[in-house]
């Protein structure tokens, strides 16, 4: 499940230049000091994935929620079927476009961070990266959906770390070297995205469904025990 966070953040990644990309052409990054760039650099990731491990904490005690009540396995099972109806049904949910409730918050963010962009203290980087990582995506939010279906804080909180790691490669190079990707690379990662989302879906609902696979369907924790009290 955890492997489903990295490709997550690949894929997002690739998405991510359309609205990060040039945030992070745009870091103030010291060209002439290499070390000092790579330092700078870092920061900028390192508070990117703060924000994406604070999201992913807040929605995995959500999730802890209904584990709570017993609704685990239930949890996984609808997360991936929204994820399957998103790919199958994208003009159903465009029309609940869940960015508008917080459009406000988001002006704020882009404003702040403008204001970031401007400055070269020893917290900018981070500052920029922290604001960076609140910006609306849709694969961010498959990833939270993934978080969300932890039902643990901490196992949320390191889904999404690892989704944060998974932009990570592709950010770095396009603070080097800009928007380098061409159009045609793009238009076969957008292709391909819609089903690595609906395939990491059914291995949630597999997950959800408990068939007893090692790893991709693994028996719920309530019925391993109930087989090793029949076995006394």
């Amino acid at each position: 499940m955890f492997l489903s966070a990295v490709i997550l953040g690949v894929l997002g990644s690739f998405h991510c230049i359309g609205m990060c990309g040039p945030i992070a052409f745009m870091l103030p990054v010291d060209r002439t000091n290499k070390i000092k760039q790579s330092l700078q650099i870092a920061s900028y990731h390192i508070g990117r994935l703060a924000t994406y491990s604070l999201i992913g904490l807040l929605f995995g005690f959500l999730g802890k929620g209904f584990y709570f009540f017993g609704f685990q396995q239930q949890l996984s099972i609808i997360v991936g079927v929204v994820m399957i109806l998103i790919v199958l049904l994208p003009k159903l949910f465009q029309k609940y476009n869940v960015s508008k409730p917080i459009s406000k918050f988001i002006l704020k963010i882009k404003s702040v961070l403008g204001a970031e962009l401007k400055k070269k203290k020893k917290n900018t980087f981070f500052a920029i990266g922290f604001l960076n990582g609140f910006l609306p995506c849709g694969l961010v939010y498959m990833a939270v959906f993934g978080a969300l279906a932890t039902s643990n804080p901490l196992w949320g909180s390191f889904y999404m770390f690892l989704f944060g790691l998974g932009t990570i490669p592709l950010m770095t190079t396009v603070v080097y070297l800009g928007n380098f990707t061409n159009a045609n690379l793009k238009k076969r990662i957008q292709k391909i995205t819609p089903y690595v989302v609906a395939l990491i879906g059914v291995l949630f609902v597999l997950r959800g469904l408990g068939l007893g696979i090692p790893y991709v369907s693994p028996l719920p924790v309530s019925h391993i025990g109930n087989v090793v009290q029949g076995c006394h």
